[in-house]
Protein backbone atom coordinates (compact mmCIF):
# COMPACT_ATOMS: atom_id res chain seq x y z
CA UNK A 1 0.00 0.00 0.00
CA UNK A 2 2.79 2.44 0.91
CA UNK A 3 4.42 1.80 -2.49
CA UNK A 4 1.15 2.58 -4.27
CA UNK A 5 0.75 5.82 -2.32
CA UNK A 6 4.32 6.87 -3.11
CA UNK A 7 3.80 6.10 -6.80
CA UNK A 8 0.58 8.12 -6.83
CA UNK A 9 2.36 11.06 -5.17
CA UNK A 10 5.16 10.82 -7.72
CA UNK A 11 2.70 10.82 -10.62
CA UNK A 12 0.78 13.79 -9.23
CA UNK A 13 4.05 15.69 -8.77
CA UNK A 14 5.04 14.84 -12.35
CA UNK A 15 1.76 16.11 -13.75
CA UNK A 16 2.13 19.39 -11.88
CA UNK A 17 5.70 19.87 -13.06
CA UNK A 18 4.83 19.07 -16.69
CA UNK A 19 1.91 21.50 -16.73
CA UNK A 20 4.18 24.19 -15.27
CA UNK A 21 6.92 23.49 -17.84
CA UNK A 22 9.35 22.22 -15.21
CA UNK A 23 11.82 19.47 -15.96
CA UNK A 24 11.41 16.03 -14.44
CA UNK A 25 14.07 14.05 -12.65
CA UNK A 26 15.22 10.78 -14.18
CA UNK A 27 13.04 8.67 -11.87
CA UNK A 28 10.04 10.90 -12.47
CA UNK A 29 10.48 10.53 -16.23
CA UNK A 30 10.62 6.73 -15.91
CA UNK A 31 7.40 6.83 -13.86
CA UNK A 32 5.57 8.45 -16.79
CA UNK A 33 5.22 4.98 -18.27
CA UNK A 34 2.82 4.24 -15.38
CA UNK A 35 0.40 6.86 -16.69
CA UNK A 36 -2.43 5.73 -18.91
CA UNK A 37 -1.96 6.31 -22.62
CA UNK A 38 -4.66 8.95 -23.02
CA UNK A 39 -3.27 11.11 -20.22
CA UNK A 40 0.20 10.91 -21.75
CA UNK A 41 -1.29 11.82 -25.10
CA UNK A 42 -2.99 14.90 -23.66
CA UNK A 43 0.24 16.07 -22.04
CA UNK A 44 2.33 15.49 -25.16
CA UNK A 45 -0.29 17.06 -27.43
CA UNK A 46 -0.28 20.20 -25.30
CA UNK A 47 3.49 20.45 -25.82
CA UNK A 48 3.09 19.86 -29.54
CA UNK A 49 0.32 22.44 -29.89
CA UNK A 50 2.37 25.05 -28.04
CA UNK A 51 5.25 24.52 -30.46
CA UNK A 52 3.49 23.80 -33.76
CA UNK A 53 -0.28 24.06 -33.45
CA UNK A 54 -1.88 21.61 -35.89
CA UNK A 55 0.98 21.83 -38.41
CA UNK A 56 2.52 18.55 -39.51
CA UNK A 57 5.76 18.78 -41.48
CA UNK A 58 7.08 16.55 -44.24
CA UNK A 59 9.53 16.84 -47.09
CA UNK A 60 9.83 15.34 -50.54
CA UNK A 61 13.04 13.39 -50.33
CA UNK A 62 14.95 10.46 -51.70
CA UNK A 63 17.09 8.01 -49.76
CA UNK A 64 20.18 6.53 -51.40
CA UNK A 65 21.96 3.64 -49.69
CA UNK A 66 25.12 3.23 -51.80
CA UNK A 67 26.47 -0.05 -50.38
CA UNK A 68 25.52 -2.83 -48.00
CA UNK A 69 29.04 -4.19 -47.52
CA UNK A 70 29.94 -3.57 -43.86
CA UNK A 71 32.89 -4.37 -41.61
CA UNK A 72 30.67 -4.17 -38.50
CA UNK A 73 28.25 -6.88 -37.42
CA UNK A 74 25.29 -5.33 -35.59
CA UNK A 75 22.85 -7.93 -34.34
CA UNK A 76 19.79 -5.83 -35.17
CA UNK A 77 20.80 -5.16 -38.79
CA UNK A 78 19.20 -6.93 -41.74
CA UNK A 79 20.70 -4.61 -44.35
CA UNK A 80 24.42 -5.35 -44.37
CA UNK A 81 25.66 -8.25 -46.48
CA UNK A 82 25.77 -11.28 -44.20
CA UNK A 83 24.28 -14.75 -43.74
CA UNK A 84 20.87 -13.06 -43.47
CA UNK A 85 21.44 -10.90 -46.56
CA UNK A 86 23.90 -12.68 -48.87
CA UNK A 87 23.56 -10.15 -51.72
CA UNK A 88 26.35 -7.55 -51.46
CA UNK A 89 26.20 -4.50 -53.69
CA UNK A 90 27.98 -1.20 -54.19
CA UNK A 91 26.56 1.50 -56.42
CA UNK A 92 28.77 3.43 -58.83
CA UNK A 93 29.01 7.21 -58.80
CA UNK A 94 27.23 7.19 -62.15
CA UNK A 95 24.28 5.31 -60.66
CA UNK A 96 24.06 7.74 -57.74
CA UNK A 97 24.29 10.77 -60.04
CA UNK A 98 21.59 9.36 -62.30
CA UNK A 99 19.27 9.21 -59.27
CA UNK A 100 20.08 12.79 -58.23
CA UNK A 101 19.56 14.01 -61.82
CA UNK A 102 16.14 12.37 -61.83
CA UNK A 103 14.96 13.68 -58.46
CA UNK A 104 16.10 17.25 -59.18
CA UNK A 105 14.21 17.16 -62.49
CA UNK A 106 11.07 16.40 -60.44
CA UNK A 107 11.63 19.18 -57.91
CA UNK A 108 12.91 17.07 -55.02
CA UNK A 109 15.13 19.16 -52.74
CA UNK A 110 16.87 16.62 -50.45
CA UNK A 111 18.95 13.52 -50.91
CA UNK A 112 19.62 11.40 -47.83
CA UNK A 113 22.78 9.30 -48.22
CA UNK A 114 23.40 6.67 -45.54
CA UNK A 115 25.37 3.51 -46.05
CA UNK A 116 27.24 0.59 -44.53
CA UNK A 117 30.84 0.71 -43.33
CA UNK A 118 32.52 -0.54 -46.49
CA UNK A 119 36.34 -0.46 -46.38
CA UNK A 120 36.43 -0.58 -50.21
CA UNK A 121 34.32 2.54 -50.74
CA UNK A 122 36.70 4.80 -48.92
CA UNK A 123 36.73 8.37 -47.75
CA UNK A 124 37.63 9.86 -51.11
CA UNK A 125 34.89 7.78 -52.76
CA UNK A 126 32.31 9.58 -50.59
CA UNK A 127 33.88 13.02 -50.89
CA UNK A 128 34.06 12.72 -54.66
CA UNK A 129 30.41 11.80 -55.03
CA UNK A 130 29.40 14.70 -52.76
CA UNK A 131 31.45 17.07 -54.94
CA UNK A 132 29.92 15.69 -58.12
CA UNK A 133 26.37 16.08 -56.78
CA UNK A 134 27.00 19.68 -55.68
CA UNK A 135 28.67 20.58 -58.99
CA UNK A 136 25.62 19.38 -60.92
CA UNK A 137 22.92 20.41 -58.44
CA UNK A 138 24.14 23.11 -56.05
CA UNK A 139 20.60 23.64 -54.75
CA UNK A 140 20.18 20.02 -53.66
CA UNK A 141 20.50 19.55 -49.90
CA UNK A 142 22.83 16.68 -49.06
CA UNK A 143 22.08 14.99 -45.75
CA UNK A 144 24.77 12.38 -45.37
CA UNK A 145 27.02 10.25 -43.17
CA UNK A 146 25.85 9.18 -39.75
CA UNK A 147 28.12 9.58 -36.74
CA UNK A 148 28.77 5.84 -37.04
CA UNK A 149 30.09 6.38 -40.57
CA UNK A 150 32.17 9.36 -39.44
CA UNK A 151 33.70 7.21 -36.69
CA UNK A 152 34.36 4.38 -39.15
CA UNK A 153 36.08 6.69 -41.65
CA UNK A 154 38.14 8.37 -38.93
CA UNK A 155 39.41 5.00 -37.70
CA UNK A 156 39.95 3.57 -41.17
CA UNK A 157 42.00 6.55 -42.36
CA UNK A 158 43.68 7.49 -39.06
CA UNK A 159 42.04 10.90 -38.99
CA UNK A 160 40.36 12.86 -36.22
CA UNK A 161 36.64 13.51 -36.11
CA UNK A 162 37.44 17.16 -36.81
CA UNK A 163 39.29 16.15 -39.97
CA UNK A 164 36.37 14.12 -41.29
CA UNK A 165 33.75 16.74 -40.42
CA UNK A 166 35.77 19.51 -42.05
CA UNK A 167 36.09 17.42 -45.21
CA UNK A 168 32.35 16.81 -45.21
CA UNK A 169 31.61 20.53 -45.02
CA UNK A 170 34.23 21.38 -47.65
CA UNK A 171 32.84 18.82 -50.08
CA UNK A 172 29.17 19.74 -49.89
CA UNK A 173 27.44 17.94 -47.01
CA UNK A 174 24.72 20.25 -45.65
CA UNK A 175 23.46 18.34 -42.59
CA UNK A 176 23.92 15.06 -40.77
CA UNK A 177 21.27 12.39 -40.23
CA UNK A 178 20.72 10.97 -36.77
CA UNK A 179 21.45 7.32 -37.44
CA UNK A 180 23.81 5.15 -35.44
CA UNK A 181 22.60 6.41 -32.06
CA UNK A 182 20.72 3.14 -31.48
CA UNK A 183 20.48 3.16 -27.66
CA UNK A 184 23.07 5.01 -25.59
CA UNK A 185 23.27 2.59 -22.66
CA UNK A 186 26.66 0.93 -23.17
CA UNK A 187 25.72 -2.52 -21.84
CA UNK A 188 22.82 -2.77 -24.27
CA UNK A 189 24.95 -1.24 -26.99
CA UNK A 190 27.70 -3.81 -26.44
CA UNK A 191 25.14 -6.55 -26.91
CA UNK A 192 23.42 -5.23 -30.05
CA UNK A 193 26.26 -3.46 -31.89
CA UNK A 194 29.61 -4.11 -30.20
CA UNK A 195 32.53 -2.51 -32.02
CA UNK A 196 30.46 0.27 -33.54
CA UNK A 197 30.77 3.92 -32.48
CA UNK A 198 30.00 4.15 -28.75
CA UNK A 199 27.55 6.57 -27.16
CA UNK A 200 30.16 9.08 -26.00
CA UNK A 201 31.78 9.13 -29.44
CA UNK A 202 28.40 9.54 -31.16
CA UNK A 203 27.51 12.53 -29.01
CA UNK A 204 30.99 14.02 -29.40
CA UNK A 205 30.76 13.86 -33.20
CA UNK A 206 27.42 15.66 -33.18
CA UNK A 207 28.73 18.22 -30.69
CA UNK A 208 31.60 19.01 -33.04
CA UNK A 209 29.23 19.19 -36.02
CA UNK A 210 27.01 21.65 -34.17
CA UNK A 211 30.02 23.75 -33.22
CA UNK A 212 30.58 24.27 -36.95
CA UNK A 213 27.16 25.89 -37.16
CA UNK A 214 25.63 22.81 -38.77
CA UNK A 215 22.41 20.99 -37.92
CA UNK A 216 21.70 17.32 -37.38
CA UNK A 217 19.04 14.91 -36.20
CA UNK A 218 19.16 12.29 -33.46
CA UNK A 219 17.55 8.85 -33.40
CA UNK A 220 16.80 6.10 -30.90
CA UNK A 221 16.27 2.46 -31.84
CA UNK A 222 13.80 0.89 -29.41
CA UNK A 223 11.61 -2.15 -29.02
CA UNK A 224 14.39 -4.76 -28.94
CA UNK A 225 16.20 -5.75 -25.70
CA UNK A 226 16.36 -2.36 -23.98
CA UNK A 227 14.37 -1.40 -20.90
CA UNK A 228 12.22 1.67 -20.42
CA UNK A 229 14.88 3.26 -18.21
CA UNK A 230 17.38 2.97 -21.08
CA UNK A 231 15.07 5.05 -23.28
CA UNK A 232 14.82 7.73 -20.59
CA UNK A 233 18.61 7.74 -20.24
CA UNK A 234 18.79 8.24 -24.02
CA UNK A 235 16.42 11.23 -23.83
CA UNK A 236 18.38 12.83 -21.01
CA UNK A 237 21.70 12.56 -22.85
CA UNK A 238 20.14 14.18 -25.92
CA UNK A 239 18.65 16.96 -23.84
CA UNK A 240 21.96 17.62 -22.08
CA UNK A 241 23.84 18.07 -25.37
CA UNK A 242 21.02 20.15 -26.86
CA UNK A 243 21.23 22.50 -23.86
CA UNK A 244 24.84 23.17 -24.86
CA UNK A 245 24.69 23.28 -28.68
CA UNK A 246 21.08 23.70 -29.81
CA UNK A 247 22.06 21.81 -32.96
CA UNK A 248 19.49 19.02 -33.10
CA UNK A 249 16.62 19.77 -35.46
CA UNK A 250 14.61 16.68 -34.72
CA UNK A 251 14.34 13.57 -32.55
CA UNK A 252 13.40 10.39 -34.40
CA UNK A 253 12.38 7.27 -32.42
CA UNK A 254 12.95 4.26 -34.69
CA UNK A 255 10.93 1.13 -34.06
CA UNK A 256 13.08 -2.01 -34.21
CA UNK A 257 12.17 -4.32 -37.09
CA UNK A 258 12.15 -8.01 -36.15
CA UNK A 259 12.86 -9.83 -39.41
CA UNK A 260 16.12 -11.14 -40.90
CA UNK A 261 18.54 -10.23 -38.12
CA UNK A 262 20.40 -11.84 -35.24
CA UNK A 263 18.67 -10.36 -32.18
CA UNK A 264 15.89 -12.93 -32.48
CA UNK A 265 13.28 -10.78 -30.78
CA UNK A 266 10.12 -12.77 -31.40
CA UNK A 267 7.38 -10.28 -30.58
CA UNK A 268 7.21 -6.79 -32.03
CA UNK A 269 6.73 -3.89 -29.64
CA UNK A 270 3.07 -2.91 -29.26
CA UNK A 271 1.51 0.23 -30.70
CA UNK A 272 0.55 1.15 -27.13
CA UNK A 273 4.21 1.13 -26.06
CA UNK A 274 5.32 3.00 -29.18
CA UNK A 275 2.82 5.81 -28.56
CA UNK A 276 3.76 6.03 -24.87
CA UNK A 277 7.41 6.36 -25.83
CA UNK A 278 6.62 9.01 -28.44
CA UNK A 279 4.61 11.02 -25.93
CA UNK A 280 7.23 10.78 -23.19
CA UNK A 281 9.97 11.88 -25.60
CA UNK A 282 7.93 14.97 -26.49
CA UNK A 283 7.52 15.79 -22.78
CA UNK A 284 11.16 15.21 -21.80
CA UNK A 285 12.86 16.69 -24.87
CA UNK A 286 11.66 20.22 -24.24
CA UNK A 287 14.59 21.75 -26.15
CA UNK A 288 14.41 19.69 -29.36
CA UNK A 289 11.89 21.46 -31.58
CA UNK A 290 10.63 18.60 -33.73
CA UNK A 291 9.53 15.03 -33.04
CA UNK A 292 9.31 12.75 -36.05
CA UNK A 293 7.01 9.77 -36.35
CA UNK A 294 9.11 7.90 -38.90
CA UNK A 295 6.46 6.02 -40.82
CA UNK A 296 9.10 3.74 -42.33
CA UNK A 297 9.47 1.87 -39.03
CA UNK A 298 6.11 2.52 -37.41
CA UNK A 299 3.77 2.18 -40.45
CA UNK A 300 1.94 5.12 -41.97
CA UNK A 301 -1.22 4.51 -39.92
CA UNK A 302 0.56 4.56 -36.57
CA UNK A 303 2.59 7.60 -37.60
CA UNK A 304 -0.64 9.44 -38.35
CA UNK A 305 -1.97 8.51 -34.91
CA UNK A 306 1.30 9.68 -33.34
CA UNK A 307 0.36 13.22 -34.35
CA UNK A 308 -1.97 13.06 -31.34
CA UNK A 309 0.92 11.97 -29.11
CA UNK A 310 3.42 14.74 -29.70
CA UNK A 311 4.73 14.09 -33.22
CA UNK A 312 4.76 17.04 -35.61
CA UNK A 313 6.79 15.54 -38.47
CA UNK A 314 6.17 12.48 -40.64
CA UNK A 315 9.51 12.54 -42.52
CA UNK A 316 8.72 12.46 -46.23
CA UNK A 317 7.75 10.58 -49.33
CA UNK A 318 11.22 8.90 -49.40
CA UNK A 319 10.62 7.16 -52.79
CA UNK A 320 13.00 4.27 -52.04
CA UNK A 321 14.43 2.89 -48.81
CA UNK A 322 16.62 -0.18 -48.35
CA UNK A 323 17.83 -0.43 -44.75
CA UNK A 324 14.62 -0.84 -42.74
CA UNK A 325 12.73 -2.61 -45.51
CA UNK A 326 15.39 -5.35 -45.38
CA UNK A 327 14.20 -6.05 -41.84
CA UNK A 328 10.51 -6.13 -42.68
CA UNK A 329 9.40 -2.48 -42.88
CA UNK A 330 6.94 -1.72 -45.69
CA UNK A 331 9.00 1.18 -47.02
CA UNK A 332 10.89 -0.08 -50.05
CA UNK A 333 9.12 2.21 -52.53
CA UNK A 334 8.05 5.17 -50.43
CA UNK A 335 4.59 6.69 -50.49
CA UNK A 336 2.71 8.77 -53.06
CA UNK A 337 2.78 12.54 -52.39
CA UNK A 338 -0.93 13.21 -52.94
CA UNK A 339 -1.88 10.23 -50.78
CA UNK A 340 0.52 11.40 -48.07
CA UNK A 341 -0.96 14.91 -48.03
CA UNK A 342 -4.50 13.53 -48.02
CA UNK A 343 -3.82 11.27 -45.08
CA UNK A 344 -2.46 14.16 -42.99
CA UNK A 345 -5.48 16.33 -43.83
CA UNK A 346 -7.95 13.55 -43.11
CA UNK A 347 -6.38 13.03 -39.69
CA UNK A 348 -7.18 16.63 -38.77
CA UNK A 349 -3.77 18.24 -39.27
CA UNK A 350 -2.32 20.79 -41.67
CA UNK A 351 0.30 19.41 -44.08
CA UNK A 352 3.37 21.66 -44.35
CA UNK A 353 5.99 20.81 -46.93
CA UNK A 354 9.38 21.81 -45.52
CA UNK A 355 12.98 21.88 -46.56
CA UNK A 356 15.67 19.95 -44.72
CA UNK A 357 16.09 22.70 -42.10
CA UNK A 358 12.35 23.12 -41.40
CA UNK A 359 11.78 26.22 -43.52
CA UNK A 360 8.23 26.17 -44.95
CA UNK A 361 8.11 25.54 -48.70
CA UNK A 362 4.38 25.02 -49.20
CA UNK A 363 1.21 24.90 -47.14
CA UNK A 364 -0.99 22.21 -48.65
Amino acid sequence: MRGQINLKDTIMNCLEKIRNNLRLTFDEAVSLYDLDLLTLGELADAKRQALHGKRTYFNINRHINPTNVCKDVCKFCAYSASRKNPNPYTMSHEEILAITDDIVSRGISEVHIVSAHNPDTGLEWYLEVFRKIKARHPQLHIKALTAAEVHFLAEEYHKSYDDILDLMVANGVDSMPGGGAEIFDEKVRDYICKGKVNSHQWLEIHRKWHERGMKSNVTMLFGHVEERSHRIDHFFRIRDLQDVTGGFNCFIPLVYQTQNNFLNVKASITAHEILKTMAISRIVLDNVPNLKAYWVTSTVNLALLAQEYGANDLDGTIEKESINSAAGAKSAYGVDLQEFVGLIKNSGFEPIERDSLYNTLKVW
